[in-house]
């Protein structure tokens, strides 16, 4: 797919009727998701999905990513729409305007997103991860852990990975065996993981496992 039309008219209804997002704008924290903003930011959304985003699927298709000396080098254009969508603040939506986040309501967020990883969804795993390594390290890291690494990921300086399956697992996740163990003041981790999706590529400057 190289062409994308945005589906605005029904993420509309979606967020108006069935979300109920004016309930939510409502709420403490939210007193800027006015119904101009957010149709602002589904329409800015919907014309970089659609410009930027989809067209990397016929080189994302015919390239692939390659492994060259230094790293893993991405298609053409990934960088610079990363770049882009970087600059354009698009991976910080929803987050706290303390980590550098714009503080709007997560379902606004996932309407964005939803359009940006429907534009290519090849592209779109690596914000998608990121997002995973966000909410992780603000729901369970310490002060110190949240100061080194949100702002950086929030802002996509920094990229996030998941690393989940393993070599005996594949996606019966209840056969996982890697462990870590507490060893005064950091871990020791036995086990392999496999699979690391955008575990090296050449789009942020550090890549948080």
């Amino acid at each position: 797919m190289t062409e994308f039309t945005p589906p605005l008219r029904e993420i509309r209804f979606v967020l108006r009727d069935l979300v109920g997002l004016d309930g939510i704008a409502a709420l403490p924290g939210f007193e800027d998701a006015t119904p101009d903003l957010v149709d602002a930011v589904l329409d800015e959304a919907g014309r970089f999905a659609a410009e930027v985003i989809a067209p990397l699927n016929r080189p994302g298709d015919s390239e692939g990513s390659r492994l060259a000396e230094g790293g893993v080098v991405t298609p053409t254009g990934f960088k610079e729409a990363y770049r882009r969508f970087v600059e354009s603040g698009w991976g910080a939506v929803s987050f706290d305007p303390a980590h550098g986040g714009q503080g709007l309501p997560y379902a606004l967020s996932v309407a964005t997103l939803d359009m940006i990883q429907t534009a290519s969804l090849g592209f779109a795993l690596c914000p998608l991860l990121t997002l995973g390594a966000v909410e992780a390290i603000a729901a369970h890291g310490d002060a110190d852990l949240q100061a080194t690494f949100l702002p950086k990921l929030v802002s996509g300086e920094w990229s996030g990975t998941m690393n989940l399956t393993e070599p005996q697992a594949g996606s019966d996740l209840a056969l996982l065996r890697s462990r870590a163990v507490r060893d005064g003041d950091r871990y020791r981790i036995t086990g392999q993981k496999i699979f690391i999706t955008y575990g090296e590529h050449d789009m942020p400057e550090t890549i948080v496992h």
